[in-house]
């Protein structure tokens, strides 16, 4: 169910209808999705995503599948870093802002439903998975076939129902105005991911907040020089690991 004053999915909504398609990556991965994360704060905000993921893998070579990445947020990090990655996208326009490293040989893309990945189980070293978990109404599955492929880490992101970002709601109108194309999302509490991951048989291990004040904030500002003044004081206190969202959040085999 949407809220009608925020236009944003509340978690009631969350369990979904099985019969629901599953394509949400498809929007990722525009043009005008990347436009959001445009010029220096959008930089910015992508450093400190990669830099948290990159943390929590296997050392390199390892194999990695990036689920619905075909956003290419963390491609090319996790190329440069020296790992073997495969891309999942649900459709052949998920494969056009990762071309050139698909053309060069750098990375595999392939096709498929986000919940029936076509490969074996624990395929991969390490599955990854971001700006997927909160638009998938069946996030359930989505879970589940994160972990069946995984071999030994799973990596998510997700908006979290704590903190400032409590506010980030009422902030949809700024949202939608900056973005133009914002779509509702689902937000969780960190049991309720955990809760789905452990019924699986998997553990976390990690669970860090990106960012202490709404990106919505940080994007309005436009001055990569003031968030990062605003964010530092909450790093530094450890307030935005424990508070902050989206979080990163690392899951392991029990």
């Amino acid at each position: 169910m949407t809220d009608p004053a925020t236009g944003v999915i509340e978690e009631r909504a969350s369990c979904g209808a099985s019969s629901v398609s599953e394509t949400a990556d498809i929007e990722t991965a525009s043009a005008g999705y990347a436009s959001r994360f445009k010029g220096s704060v959008g930089a910015w905000m992508l450093a400190r995503q990669s830099r948290l993921i990159l943390d929590q893998l296997p050392p390199a070579p390892a194999t990695v599948l990036d689920v619905g990445g075909g956003h290419g947020q963390l491609t090319a990090p996790l190329v440069d870093a020296g790992y073997r990655v495969t891309v999942q996208g649900s459709a052949p326009v998920c494969r056009e802002r990762i071309a050139p490293l698909i053309q060069a040989g750098r990375i595999e893309f392939v096709e498929s439903s986000i919940l029936a990945l076509p490969f074996p189980d624990r395929s991969f070293d390490a599955v990854v998975s971001v700006r997927l978990l909160p638009h998938c109404l069946r996030w359930p599955e989505l879970i589940a076939e994160l972990c069946r492929v995984a071999r030994q880490i799973v990596v998510v992101d997700y908006p979290r129902q704590s903190g400032l970002q409590r506010r980030a709601p009422f902030l949809f109108r700024l949202k939608k105005g900056l973005e133009g194309n914002t779509r509702t999302w689902l937000s969780f509490r960190d049991e309720q991911v955990a809760e789905a991951f452990a019924a699986r048989g998997w553990r976390r291990t990690a669970c860090v907040g990106q960012f202490l004040f709404p990106m919505v904030l940080h994007r309005a500002l436009r001055c990569r020089a003031l968030s990062a003044a605003l964010e530092k004081p909450g790093c530094l206190m450890g307030l935005t690991g424990r508070s902050g969202s989206p979080v990163i959040a690392v899951f392991e085999r029990a």
